[in-house]
């Protein structure tokens, strides 16, 4: 079995796929209306793809405190950086659970906890 894509429903795609392609680096492989209202967007390729569902008849976006996305980066003081730079807040971090692994976390602007990861 392989893993496809995760999928999130979105506030507003133009916020949405600002903060994947500039903050993230995944680029659009596809983007289409799928109904009155309903846009699709999927980012990446490889092993790391995303869908992005925007539907207009349906604003009500929940997406929970309790999930997160991790995505490797190869420093995260240069990450941290990066993303002040960006105005994005950092929400908590960086942490340190041992000498090989370190990561933050922001929040995207659905709500979803974003994880940067250093391996050590």
């Amino acid at each position: 079995m392989k893993f496809c894509w995760s999928t999130l429903k979105v506030k507003n795609m133009e916020d949405s796929l600002k903060f994947y392609e500039e903050i993230i680096n995944l680029k659009v492989n596809r983007r289409f209306n799928a109904g009155p209202g309903v846009e699709i967007a999927f980012l990446g390729d490889g092993e790391t793809k995303i869908e992005l569902i925007c539907d207009k008849n349906n604003e009500d976006i929940n997406v929970g405190k309790d999930i997160s996305w991790g995505f490797e980066v190869d420093s995260v003081d240069e990450m941290i950086s990066f993303l002040k730079e960006k105005g994005i807040a950092i929400a908590d971090g960086p942490i340190q659970p041992n000498p090989h692994t370190k990561f933050f976390y922001v929040i995207d602007p659905n709500g979803l906890k974003i994880q940067f990861v250093e391996n050590m």
